[in-house]
């Protein structure tokens, strides 16, 4: 099984502090992927990096064997932690402005999630809840026929019981030789889909590892395991 993003020696500095050090990991083509972790420690600034958002570090990076960059971008589908919807838009609008922006994107694919998850395409997005608002931009970037999906809280504002379905969304609309990273403090709720965990803490690694072997080594759940390092996972 090939690597689809390889990390070596990772570190990056914030104003002189310390956020990430010496960080190494893999990931391989069809994975899904939880990066888990305390507020602030480190899992954006990952992301970001891996999306090219972030270039201001010292390490290896490298997503299908490139450096974030042109190639990279066009091959990853990234859900940030903020919005970027344009407060103009109706939800349709947006389908239209990724149909053109992206070669990738499947219209018919957007619609039918859209449909499948009730939200009214003709309505403005600064009318749409926290929740669905964040389900939109969910359903837009699974619906790229992207290798790599990064997804930032994905289920931050949506509701307990809307989170299956969200979950579900990810599960059956990524591409099976694609990959997930997925990050969350929600971990109760998600833990079902991921094959393999990366759990940081004090800037470093702390667990890397296949969710079976992780459950089986501390006879524990992930969340269980987590909320115990943590305390606030």
């Amino acid at each position: 099984m090939s690597n689809l993003v390889e990390i070596t020696n990772l570190t990056k500095k914030y104003e002189g502090k310390l956020v990430l050090e010496d960080i190494s990991f893999t990931i391989p083509n069809g994975r899904i992927i939880g990066l888990l972790g305390a507020n602030g420690a480190g899992k954006t600034t990952i992301m970001k990096i891996i999306t090219g958002v972030m270039s201001d570090y010292t390490g290896k990076v490298l997503i299908d064997n490139h450096s974030p960059g042109k190639y990279t971008k066009l091959i990853t589908s990234y859900l940030p932690d903020k919005t970027y919807l344009s407060s103009w838009m109706k939800v349709k609008d947006t389908v239209d402005l990724f149909t053109d922006f992206y070669n990738d994107f499947d219209k018919n694919k957007a619609m039918e999630l859209l449909k499948l998850l009730n939200i009214d395409i003709n309505q403005n997005v600064t009318k749409l809840s926290k929740g669905t608002y964040e389900k939109v931009q969910l359903v837009i970037v699974m619906s790229r026929r992207a290798k790599l999906y990064v997804l930032d809280e994905p289920l931050g504002g949506v509701d307990p019981a809307s989170r299956d379905t969200i979950i579900d969304t990810i599960l059956t609309n990524y591409n099976e030789k694609s990959s997930v990273l997925l990050s969350t403090q929600l971990i109760q709720d998600v833990e079902r889909a991921f094959d393999g965990v990366i759990i940081l803490k004090n800037n470093k690694i702390l667990v890397n590892d296949e969710v079976d072997n992780v459950r089986a080594k501390f006879g524990k759940s992930i969340d269980e395991y987590c909320r115990e390092v943590f305390k606030c996972c």
